[in-house]
């Protein structure tokens, strides 16, 4: 996937988002009528204003603790306008001095349509899988 694929844009631009705890380009990325199956908390988001809602949120909790988001074994198909993608995301909570204090893996899709000039996720989906003996999600590949 090159710098001109629409999901791989989308992960760097995420990665920086998170990083930098920045809500306004966290949602940028995002299409109003965004729908959210995200594996925390909630079934489902509607809307860009509840998208927002979380992700203030969860930016505010973090205290002066960032996240850092890697991304592994992305995948995309593009066309005209449409694009989804999915990659395995390791978010990584790091102290101000960068020491890791802990991490989780997940899967994540995503689904992007062209709208004008840019592009927009419109669905995205994060997932685990579950130990079926422990009925606990697996949150680091290679466990289970």
């Amino acid at each position: 996937m090159g710098e001109d694929n629409p999901f791989s844009r989308a992960l760097a631009a995420y990665v920086e988002a998170v990083l930098a705890k920045d809500v306004d380009a966290f949602t940028a990325l995002y299409d109003q009528d965004i729908h959210v199956f995200d594996m925390w908390g909630a079934w489902s988001i509607r809307g860009l204003a509840a998208w927002r809602e979380m992700a203030a949120g969860w930016f505010s909790s973090l205290g002066d603790e960032r996240v850092v988001v890697t991304c592994d074994s992305a995948d995309s198909t593009v066309s005209e306008d449409l694009a989804i993608g999915h990659a395995i995301l390791t978010y990584t909570a790091v102290a101000p001095d960068g020491t890791a204090l802990r991490s989780l893996s997940n899967r994540a899709t995503m689904a992007l349509r062209r709208t004008g000039d840019s592009w927009k996720i419109f669905h995205e989906h994060t997932s685990a899988p579950i130990d079926h003996q422990s009925q606990q999600a697996i949150l680091r590949r290679g466990d289970g």
